[in-house]
């Protein structure tokens, strides 16, 4: 690991990092401006109330969660935002389930009309989610809606998710035209940096970069970021060992359909060895 002490910015895909710079009523005119250009609505969020992030369950029995970042707006819709470094599995669910506690937690004690206020999930991944079609690795903002089928319409705009695949974001600076893209530079390539480039501009960008300098922490900042870099260098390492035993394991399958294959036409047990680099005993028990 780089020593982050010679790092000028912290590291926002960091637990500290990622609080300290979104989930601070100093700094909260930044995660305005960034669910603004993120959501994408016709409303602008005009400000922003930060809530509990631990949700309880109906009963002391049921299953709590933690949100990263927890709020509320101005209209009183609920935004849970949340930084995921790593893929786990069933992640779509888990972001169905977070979405349930704020829809849940609406409910007032006696008669109630159903009137529900808006739920965003918003989703900032270190990883791609959405890679079923062709075409899923030229969007790195993917927004899912309840729809109808047969008409395409939508069918309530209740509940949101927003998802936001860092590594299909691939514009270098002098690339960037909106500041959508002055977001997602930024918090892809933050800590690399050493000052703030000429095209990431605008008072908000001057407000994120100040706030992100690691000289401006304290001590105690300090021991919880190092803490955080380690983490985070656990998991970047865990999920890089987990693809390199899947893609070891999707070839020793790959091997396995070839021998079978060559075991059916009566290649010689040497030829499939060579072909397929199984050992002999790996080959006979396909027979």
């Amino acid at each position: 690991m780089e020593d982050f002490f010679l790092k000028k910015y912290l590291n926002p895909l960091t637990d500290f990092g990622f609080k300290k710079l979104f989930f601070n009523e100093l700094n909260k005119e930044l995660l305005i401006d960034f669910l603004n250009e993120i959501i994408l609505e016709e409303g602008k969020i005009t400000d922003i109330q930060y809530q509990p992030t631990l949700q309880l369950g109906e009963s002391e029995n049921d299953r709590k969660v933690i949100f990263d970042i927890f709020c509320t707006n101005e209209k009183g819709e609920f935004f849970i935002v949340e930084m995921q470094k790593a893929k786990q599995p069933h992640f779509r669910d888990r972001c169905l389930f977070y979405a349930s506690f704020p829809i849940q937690k609406q409910a007032p004690q006696g008669s109630w009309n159903f009137d529900l206020k808006a739920v965003y999930t918003v989703a900032i991944l270190d990883f791609v989610i959405f890679d079923e079609f062709e075409d899923d690795k030229n969007y790195y903002i993917e927004q899912v809606h309840l729809f109808r089928e047969r008409t395409k319409t939508q069918y309530s705009k209740k509940l949101n998710f927003i998802f936001v695949e860092l590594p299909k974001f691939r514009k270098e600076a002098e690339e960037l035209t909106t500041n959508t893209d002055r977001w997602l530079f930024s918090l892809r390539n933050l800590e690399k940096l050493d000052n703030r480039p000429a095209e990431v501009r605008g008072r908000v960008f001057e407000m994120l970069f100040k706030a992100a300098e690691i000289k401006l922490l304290t001590p105690h900042e300090m021991k919880e970021y190092k803490k955080s870099i380690l983490d985070y260098q656990d998991v970047r390492d865990a999920a890089e060992c987990a693809r390199e035993e899947g893609r070891e394991e999707g070839i020793k399958s790959k091997s396995i359909e070839i021998a079978r294959k060559c075991l059916c036409k009566g290649m010689p047990l040497k030829e499939i060895e060579e072909l397929t680099g199984l050992s002999p005993e790996q080959i006979k028990v396909l027979e």
